[in-house]
């Protein structure tokens, strides 16, 4: 079945035809590692997971690199500010190899927690500043850069566009930027390649150009280049890159080999919260830690990420958490009923089912319409090991663990009544124990009389 991804670059749905049909080859832009990543980044790599699965479930093997970033991404994403690892170092008093490796543990953990499979990849930027050296020099040898005084800078005049992701207007730029223009740029949409060091810097390398470290967009290029090639077939990001991070790898890119290096460019909205911005400011930036204190499985944020479609914004609020862990709860005992069914599905029904869900996340991952698949396929009246092993298929793509065994949380309220009736059966008085049995019932549980004792079941 064909595959259709909405590509940034054409502003359309496209067709997806892979450069190599042995092999994907793909890129994303990971976390710049200089504190714990909270939901909003995270929904960006389960949109990096969903991707991954679905060309998997398709039948191709992917070759998928994600890049950490550990050095040379100011607070800016313009050539502004500080270091983003030089801030995390001097908050916490480390030094920002030691802030590098905490938060790139912590970011591996969440991840983990929430079934987001690591790319075969990782390539930290610390590690390849070598390969970012020799990348910056071929761009000066093509003639795509000028140098000042303690920076080498990328000459967008010298493009034959620049802004084709985001179909910026130069011009407009230009007005906008006359008070804090950067008086070392000959064009306001230049960007750093390359820069020194001063002297109390603690990331830096000796280089060509003395002491230095480089701009933050180059990693992704440098380290795209090495284990993907000049042309590879998808990068992913956040809609926040378009404008000036994966402009500037395009541009940098073209001055490096003269090409686009993807042919798709796929990007994830927002996460919202209560309708509005995620801040510290306004104490609703959360972790998944923040989470799991509140009594949320990870899963269960994956399981409400697949209530939107990835190109669109997604509000969290603690209502919506709710609902997604009672639909996980209810997924999971929907599953273990199949497994405990006897009745035959035909042939024709199981694949009816397989080709709607195959047909919704080969539209450019629409997950919700490949949920109600799924739930059209709990809710069958048919109780069949078939559509157990169907839904396990699914899983494949969910990666919500549906086979795991669902734990009960039974009410204090509803134990103590359960006691109460226990006493009743001891001291034979059925009345009392059916009355108790009967108001059990009537807050949403059945109490079962079994030979091992009794067994409650919502």
């Amino acid at each position: 079945m064909n595959i259709y991804f909405y590509n940034t670059l054409s502003r359309t749905k496209e067709l997806f035809k892979p450069i190599d049909e042995k092999e994907i080859r793909m890129y994303t832009c990971g976390p710049t590692v200089y504190y714990y990543a909270h939901i909003g980044n995270l929904r960006a790599y389960l949109f990096m997971d969903t991707l991954r699965r679905v060309l998997q479930y398709n039948g191709y093997k992917l070759k998928h690199v994600m890049n950490i970033t550990d050095v040379g991404h100011l607070v800016s994403d313009a050539d502004e500010g500080e270091d983003k690892m030089m801030k995390a170092a001097k908050r916490e008093n480390k030094n920002p190899f030691e802030i590098a490796e905490f938060y790139m543990n912590a970011f591996f953990k969440d991840i983990e927690a929430m079934n987001i499979e690591k790319p075969e990849i990782i390539a930290r930027a610390t590690e390849h500043i070598k390969e970012m050296e020799q990348y910056v020099q071929k761009i000066i040898e093509n003639g795509y850069t000028y140098q000042t005084e303690d920076t080498i800078y990328f000459d967008t005049s010298k493009l034959d566009k620049y802004g084709v992701l985001s179909n910026i207007n130069i011009e407009e730029q230009k007005a906008g930027a006359r008070v804090d223009f950067d008086p070392n740029k000959k064009n306001v949409t230049d960007f750093a390649l390359w820069i020194k060091a001063p002297e109390n810097h603690l990331m830096k390398w000796d280089t060509f150009f003395g002491k230095c470290y480089p701009g933050w967009h180059l990693e992704c290029s440098a380290m795209g280049y090495k284990y993907l090639g000049d042309h590879f077939d998808i990068h992913t990001g956040g809609i926040d890159h378009i404008p000036i991070h994966h402009e500037n790898e395009i541009a940098q890119s073209k001055g490096f080999s003269g090409k686009i290096p993807a042919n798709f460019w796929m990007h994830v909205d927002f996460l919202t919260v209560d309708g509005g911005k995620m801040s510290k400011s306004l104490n609703n930036l959360y972790t998944l830690q923040d989470l799991e204190e509140r009594g949320y499985d990870p899963l269960v944020y994956r399981m409400f990420n697949f209530g939107s479609i990835y190109r669109n914004k997604i509000n969290f609020t603690w209502e919506a958490m709710d609902s997604a862990k009672t639909a996980l709860i209810r997924l999971r005992e929907g599953y273990k009923k199949h497994t405990e069914g006897t009745e035959h599905i035909s042939k024709e029904e199981l694949n009816q089912y397989e080709n709607e869900f195959l047909k919704a996340i080969n539209d450019d991952l629409n997950m919700p319409v490949a949920m109600s698949v799924v739930w059209d396929v709990v809710k069958n009246p048919k109780k069949s090991k078939e559509l157990a092993e169907l839904l396990l298929k699914f899983d494949k793509v969910l990666g919500l663990d549906i086979n795991k065994e669902v734990e009960i949380q039974i009410p204090k309220e509803i134990l103590e009544l359960v006691e109460k009736r226990k006493q009743a059966r001891l001291n034979k008085d059925w009345a009392e124990s059916d009355r108790l049995r009967d108001e059990i019932l009537n807050k949403g549980y059945i109490v079962k009389d079994t030979k091992n004792g009794m067994e409650i079941t919502k």
